[in-house]
């Protein structure tokens, strides 16, 4: 008798199975192919017939049939006798295990056919019969231990499948190798950073297959695997590795290697866990630069300033020498965003950065703090007449037109410097006494730089108070409006008026507008007070007309910043929609700089104010940089001469000269021509040799409630100096 199978011959070595009390045996169902009718019915007899009854059987005659089975499925194990009448020998166990691979097969064979049953276990069958054994037990306890380890097997196919399609699933690499630091095994992302497959890295040496050098002194760094094999131990790389490709291209990687033990706890190889960080790196370094620097200018920002003002302190303390600070801010930025858009605004810091990088030292910091605030930090030996010159160069650069999304943008800057240690012995302090310097320059007329004093604090602090005092007039209607007089030098009637704004502060009394209205512009606070202004004077002259009084068109001044925004004409016509006014009784008066300004965007604003009525005046003309070639594109109805002229008609001859040529200019461009600033006869008796139309000043009179102005409506001007 013979009973064989790949796993054992002995049945006492058979594994134990539980009591079937305790757990139903699984039932397997067995393929039989084998041609003999009685050979089939000893070894079903066998199988269903056992003691414990687990097994089903399903005999057929043919190789075909058979195949046809299993193509069905719910096989769990093949007995094939190798003799069939459609196939015989080697062949028909080939054609079994190629369309079952994974389903135990045992053959059948006669008692003198050991030999071809060795043959076919070595070829892949699980086992082979006798055909004098086929009515013994043992066939069954063979077939159901085979079927259980076939169980067992499967079990760790799908295991080992899992943890392959896992570990071809994750990011990281992952390099196994055996005792002597072998390749054994590499997932697809290791093969994807270190350049080899799977076959062409096996059995060559870790530190082949993963060069591994230190990114600062570019030497060789030992392979974590080897220490993993000595000492049994999990090990890790040290920061700044460097991971050479087998093409040459390099990685900055981060990894871990632990030993592999096998059931007895004896090691048998190393794995090796490693991910790319070079983006990581990227990202951290490119967030400490973000984090240091401003994102639009890429200048360094206040954090970074902090740092090198305060390092620039101790190294000048140390050195006994000076440094100094510039403070600057753009003059009217607010008017470009507002008129052009943030986008315009933006490329103009950008352009106004490299300007300023050009005008400094290598060894300077030019630094972004926010807004239109920039920063120059001159740390080496920087001296007061060294940060004049700087200051000068920026003021001149900054004049050169800025050429951005078609425009030409002219800019000025307002600088204030102060130094070290005369103005501050830390970083907060000079730069809060160079923003007070600032601000004085802005004082001073924009476009000039100052030197810090300490009384320029005092003033700081003031114009703060100011500030908020401003805030709370405008809800408190703490304003109101005078209106002085436009004068005709022909037959004295009054024409028309120019609206001016006063403040009357409970606390500070009257306010004369230069000491507030330049703080009302720089803080932004104008908008709102001159969408009042505009409105009050809407309603008021509406009142007038009511009472039928003619006070010819009133003059309302229009601030940069107001006339920038992109909703201004639109307030505009709503005050007046709101206020019932003709707009033909309403002029707006804008200075000639802030019409050159920008050139494209003033003449479609302009056509905009024309387009709902109102007239439009050029307030301050002389002083600007005007050209009669724009003059003329502008649709202008007025043009009004400054007052500094108008002071020295016959005490300044090319002052005299030049009202003269506005007066005529004026007239050949059919718009009327009114002087300021009017407080002399003899300046009367040359404008009407001149031909001027019309005039305004103290002469005539000075400004008026709304109240005494009605009062002059009804009386008109009758001295004799007209």
């Amino acid at each position: 008798m013979t009973v064989a199978t790949a796993a054992m011959d002995d049945p006492s070595k058979l594994p134990k199975f539980r009591d079937v009390e305790k757990a139903p045996p699984t039932v397997n169902t067995v393929l039989i192919i084998i041609a003999d009718a009685i050979d089939a019915k000893a070894l079903c007899s066998t199988l269903e017939e056992t003691k414990n009854g687990s097994f089903v059987t399903d005999w057929k005659t043919t190789l075909a049939a058979g195949l046809q089975r299993l193509e069905q499925g719910g096989i769990d194990a093949v007995m094939v006798d190798l003799s069939l009448p459609d196939c015989s020998g080697m062949e028909t166990f080939d054609r079994l295990f190629a369309a079952a691979p994974r389903t135990p097969i045992m053959t059948l064979c006669l008692l003198d056919e050991d030999a071809a049953g060795v043959e076919m276990v070595e070829h892949g069958a699980w086992g082979y019969v006798a055909k004098a054994s086929y009515a013994s037990y043992l066939v069954a306890q063979s077939l159901r231990n085979i079927i259980q380890r076939s169980v067992a097997e499967e079990a760790v196919f799908i295991e080992k499948a899992r943890a392959e399609i896992t570990l071809n699933s994750i990011s990281d690499a992952v390099i196994g190798t055996d005792m002597a630091g072998k390749v054994d095994y590499l997932n697809i992302a290791a093969e994807g950073m270190t350049g080899w497959t799977r076959e062409e890295a096996k059995g060559r040496s870790v530190e082949e297959v993963m060069r591994i050098v230190d990114a600062a002194t570019r030497q060789v760094i030992p392979n974590p695997v080897e220490r993993v094999l000595k000492e049994d131990a999990p090990m890790g790389l040290a920061p700044g590795a460097i991971l050479i490709r087998r093409d040459g291209s390099e990685a900055a990687i981060e990894d871990s290697a632990a030993p592999i033990h096998d059931s007895r706890g004896r090691i048998k190889g190393a794995v090796m866990v490693f991910h790319d960080v070079t983006a990581a790196q990227a990202m951290v370094l490119k967030m400490a630069h973000l984090a240091q620097h401003d994102f639009l200018t890429n200048l360094p920002n206040r954090v970074l300033l902090s740092d090198r003002l305060a390092q620039a302190i101790i190294l000048a303390e140390r050195r006994g020498t000076q440094l100094a600070l510039l403070f600057l801010d753009l003059d009217h930025f607010k008017y470009i965003n507002d008129s052009l858009g943030h986008e315009t605004g933006d490329k103009l810091l950008q352009s106004v950065a490299q300007s300023l990088i050009g005008c400094v030292r290598r060894s300077d910091t030019v630094c972004r703090i926010g807004g239109d605030e920039f920063v120059v930090l001159m740390a080496e030996e920087g001296r007061a007449e060294d940060a004049a010159i700087t200051a000068d160069k920026i003021i001149l650069a900054l004049s050169t037109p800025h050429t951005i999304n078609g425009h030409e943008l002219i800019v000025t800057a307002s600088i204030g410097i102060s130094a070290y240690p005369g103005d501050g012995r830390d970083a907060e302090t000079l730069l809060k006494n160079a923003d007070t310097a600032m601000y004085q320059a802005k004082e001073r007329g924009r476009g000039n730089f100052q030197f810090y004093k300490a009384e320029m604090n005092a003033r700081a602090v003031e114009r703060q108070a100011i500030e908020s005092d401003l805030r709370r007039a405008l809800l408190r209607q703490e304003f109101s409006l005078h209106y002085q007089p436009l004068v005709s030098l022909a037959n004295r009637r009054i024409t028309g008026a120019e609206a001016l704004l006063r403040w009357e502060s409970p606390s500070r009394g009257e306010m004369a507008p230069g000491m507030f209205v330049p703080i009302a512009e720089d803080s932004g606070l104008i908008v709102a007070i001159g969408r009042w202004v505009l409105r009050e004077a809407c309603a008021q002259t509406k009142k007038w007309h009511d009472l039928g009084l003619d006070p010819g068109i009133v003059s309302v001044n229009v601030s940069a910043l107001e006339f920038r925004r992109k909703d201004f004409v639109d307030s505009v016509r709503l005050a007046l929609l709101d206020t019932g006014l003709w707009p033909g009784a309403i002029q707006l008066e804008i200075t000639e700089s802030v019409l050159m300004n920008d050139v494209e965007s003033s003449t479609r604003i302009l056509g905009e104010l024309k387009g709902l009525g109102v007239s439009i005046a050029v307030d301050d003309f002389g002083t600007g940089y005007s050209s009669l070639s724009y003059l003329s594109k502008f649709p202008i109805d007025v043009l009004k001469i400054d007052r500094s002229f108008i002071n020295a008609v016959g005490n300044s001859e090319s002052d005299s000269i030049i009202v003269s040529a506005v007066i005529a200019m004026g007239a050949n461009l059919k718009q009327r021509v009114v002087a300021e600033g009017v407080e002399e006869v003899g300046q009367v008796a040359f404008l009407k040799a001149e031909c001027c139309e019309e005039a305004q000043g103290f002469l005539f009179s000075r400004p008026l409630t709304s109240d005494r102005f009605a009062a002059l409506l009804r009386s008109g001007i009758t001295d004799e100096f007209m």
